[in-house]
């Protein structure tokens, strides 16, 4: 696995500055997030992703089905698209040629998300080790102090 020290030296400077402010750093991962810009075309893909993984879409698109199969196949009596449906198998074959690159751009998004996220859960992770280790550390010198004043 290849490590990014620019990202893990990011992640040091986050930590060290919550730690010294004494903040929550979910508080500053927030923060930080609302400032990243998301492009149109990533929102986009991301919307047309969802639609079309949705029972909306799938009802839809069967409904429209149903209906193109049934006006050209037994109510028009001069069709528009006539058997073998060649229009409309052309409209599939263009709708699936633009959906497959769109969903990719989706999965490419949510798997930036993702790695986002687990970021932000590494430092979270990393921060409370930190602070653990001190709260320890606090813990074994009043024990110490005890055990002192005992003797």
């Amino acid at each position: 696995m290849r490590i990014n020290h620019q990202k893990a030296t990011d992640i040091q400077k986050m930590i060290t500055e919550t730690l010294k402010e004494e903040n929550q750093i979910t508080e500053f991962i927030r923060a930080y997030r609302s400032k990243e810009e998301i492009k149109l075309g990533d929102r986009m893909a991301d919307k047309i992703a969802n639609f079309g993984g949705s029972w909306t879409f799938v009802i839809s698109f069967t409904v429209i089905m149903t209906l193109w199969l049934i006006v050209n196949g037994i109510l028009l009596t001069k069709p528009f698209d006539p058997q073998p449906f060649t229009l409309l198998n052309l409209v599939l074959s263009t709708m699936a040629a633009i959906q497959a690159p769109v969903i990719l751009m989706s999965q490419n998004r949510q798997s930036t998300k993702d790695r986002l996220r687990a970021e932000d859960d590494y430092a979270i992770n990393l921060k409370s080790e930190i602070e653990l280790r001190e709260l320890h550390k606090k813990v074994d010198r009043l024990i110490k102090k005890l055990v002192d004043v005992e003797k």
